[in-house]
């Protein structure tokens, strides 16, 4: 891809590749700049800066003492990061070592129990009992959710998806956890309203097997790998470079 040429200031070229780099480099706020428009605001930003510091060349503001001692902490602060960011880069993981990681700390790794339920939200007992009883008498409880509930789930039935404990209110978590899959509950109620529950699946509580869970390993393997890294360096160091705490 061509890297277009936009403007020269002082002779420094500024291409397209230079307005992308700032574009990402705002994060959340690049929607609202990705336009035509919004690239030539940028543009003309880029341009503001050139200018800014060809003006801050000419007045040799980079001999002044306080830029100097910026400039020192800056690089220091970096030099810092670069050479953490070194050592952190050169630790790896093999599949051997996470299995022993695995094999070691599977506790790490359970998976608690989760339900799929589905439920209708109501503002009074009566009308939970009231939708209750309909789809006791046949209506589907998808329908049911339609027709009564005040939850936006309803337009899907009442689905709530999988959920562990701590994901919902206390009592409608302590009544769904405590059905068997297919069964209604009577009207639980919570601060939102009176509840119809109806569990569709549960996955019981299990340690994921090494499979299902190695990028996870993987990466919990590598801090503990970089964690001792770091100190051990930390602890080479001091034996190199004099450490001295003030009194």
């Amino acid at each position: 891809m061509e890297n277009k040429l936009l403007a020269t200031v002082d002779g420094r070229p500024i291409t397209e590749s230079d307005v992308q780099s700032l574009l990402q480099n705002l994060g959340q706020n690049a929607a609202q700049f990705n336009t035509p428009q919004g690239h030539e605001q940028l543009l003309n930003e880029i341009i503001a800066q050139e200018l800014i510091y060809s003006d801050a060349v000419e007045n040799n503001f980079e001999a002044d003492e306080a830029f100097i001692k910026t400039l020192e902490q800056m690089k220091k602060s970096l030099l810092i990061q670069y050479a953490a960011n070194k050592l952190m880069s050169s630790v790896d993981v093999t599949d051997e070592e996470a299995k022993v990681f695995y094999d070691n700390n599977q506790g790490n790794f359970a998976q608690p129990k989760t339900v799929n339920a589905s439920h209708i939200l109501v503002e009074t007992e009566e009308d939970a009992q009231k939708a209750l009883d309909e789809i006791k008498n046949g209506l589907d409880f998808a329908d049911a959710a339609m027709k009564y509930s005040n939850c936006p789930s309803k337009e899907n039935g009442g689905a709530l998806g999988d959920f562990s404990k701590g994901k919902m209110v206390p009592e409608f978590e302590d009544a769904a956890f405590e059905m068997t899959v297919g069964e209604l509950s009577e009207p639980v109620k919570t601060q939102f309203g009176y509840h119809i529950i109806k569990v569709n699946s549960a996955n019981e509580a299990k340690v994921g097997t090494f499979e299902e869970v190695k990028d996870q390993v993987k990466q919990q393997c590598l801090s503990e790998k970089q964690r001792e890294v770091y100190t051990n360096k930390q602890n080479e160091l001091k034996t190199k470079y004099t450490v001295e705490l003030a009194k």
